[in-house]
């Protein structure tokens, strides 16, 4: 073998490889670099991504300190560095409504940026810059906690794919029309918005997050999309809203999304589902459905109840669904209308690719066994059906063990857990 003693492989690797191995380091520590010889000086002002945190500077009490030395750092490596940058993200609590902040984007849309990430902590909101709407080759941007006004002239985002907005003060218009004017968006997210009634308009559109209080949602022009993840809160005003609606919210969120692979639906959502006119049969079969999961769904309500079973059969490819019950099932002890599943379920409907399910908080009330006795009846294929109960006495958990046991099922390998813990 050769001597390598005394040889600098390091300093001799491809620019590329240098920058992709600087571009992996902490930016502090990437700077630093430039202590190790003359070759590496400048070598890290190159680098195409940038990410800034507070562990660029040395924190101490004084936050006065700790904020100019971020800026200074920030400030003098943007001032250095050569070439394009590619990405630049920037997260920290020390800097809110910080007017250098302004400058730096200014910089970045003179320069190429195609990734942007401002998540600035508690404090007074940030107001983004008009100048962030000339960055045109923008293709992802996450802001969090800030205030977005784009400017009359704006004409959209046209390479924008991923947008992320977490509590980002905009108007209810001002959003629907960012979003319709991002042809290729892929990806969106929109969380802890308030109150707020969108339609969404986005042809490439593949996922969707969407947390905060809801009004009202219309998936207008999203055929697309493959999977999605919803939470509701629910305030007074909204329940009211949701009583006084009358359009049908299942067919106006999900009916126009005949791709639609994963679906996971959080707080209220089966509720909101449930509001409007009789479901009917669904205009639409979801042949690309593979999981579904559904939490806090209210089987005291029947609405709700015929949203889990319209969406559930109208997937022929269904092959895992976790269900969650709702707290307030406990104070059910009789429930009516128990021929609601010979009347709703057709008589043919056989759940052919089910092979998971997943029954959690489960309250034992008459229509949740319903519910896992017309699952086990109906998945020839079913591996695994777990039941967790929720909170409550030890006679009310062998009841419901002892109905469990009784039940027949479709398949002879389907394997039913009873999770006491």
């Amino acid at each position: 073998m050769g001597d390598f003693s005394g040889c600098d492989l390091i300093s001799n690797l491809p620019q590329s490889i240098i920058e992709s191995i600087l571009t992996r380091l902490p930016i502090r520590d990437a700077v630093r670099t430039s202590c190790l010889s003359r070759k590496w000086r400048y070598k890290w002002t190159t680098i195409t991504h940038l990410s800034f945190d507070e562990k660029c500077v040395t924190i101490s009490n004084d936050r006065a300190l700790v904020e100019k030395s971020l800026i200074d750092f920030v400030t003098r490596a943007l001032f250095l560095h050569q070439g394009p940058i590619r990405k630049f993200q920037l997260s920290t609590s020390y800097l809110q409504s910080c007017p250098d902040i302004d400058q730096w984007i200014l910089f970045l849309s003179r320069n190429d940026i195609k990734e942007l990430v401002l998540e600035l902590g508690e404090g007074e909101w940030f107001r983004v810059p008009s100048c962030l709407f000339y960055c045109k080759k923008l293709t992802r941007l996450e802001l969090f906690r800030c205030e977005l006004d784009p400017p009359p002239s704006f004409k959209g985002f046209l390479c924008l794919k991923s947008l992320n907005l977490h509590q980002v003060l905009v108007t209810p218009d001002a959003i629907e029309s960012l979003i319709s004017s991002c042809p290729l968006l892929e990806s969106l997210a929109l969380s802890y918005f308030d109150s707020l009634a969108l339609n969404i308009r986005a042809p490439n559109l593949r996922y969707l997050c969407l947390e905060g209080e809801f009004k009202d949602i219309c998936l207008e022009n999203t055929p697309l999309l493959v999977a999605m993840s919803v939470a509701m809160y629910m305030t007074d005003d909204i329940a009211e809203h949701f009583e006084q609606s009358s359009n049908c919210n299942f067919v106006k969120f999900l009916g126009g999304i005949p791709l639609l692979e994963s679906l996971v639906g959080h707080i209220y959502f089966t509720k909101y589902l449930s509001i409007g006119n009789d479901l009917g049969i669904l205009p639409i079969t979801y042949n690309h459905l593979k999981i579904i999961e559904l939490y806090q769904v209210s089987f005291e309500d029947m609405n709700e109840i015929l949203v889990v079973l319209r969406l559930i059969t109208s997937a022929p490819n269904l092959k895992e669904l976790q269900i969650s019950g709702s707290a307030n099932a406990l104070a059910a002890i009789e429930a009516s209308d128990l021929d609601f599943w010979e009347k709703q379920c057709p008589s043919d409907c056989t759940f052919r690719r089910l092979k998971v399910v997943k029954m959690t908080d489960m309250s034992g009330v008459p229509h949740e066994m319903e519910f896992i006795k017309f699952l086990l009846k109906k998945s020839p294929v079913l591996e695994m059906m777990s039941v967790m109960p929720c909170a409550y006495g030890l006679e009310g958990r062998m009841k419901m063990l002892i109905e469990l046991v009784r039940f027949k099922r479709a398949s002879p390998e389907a394997e039913v857990i009873f999770i006491q813990d």
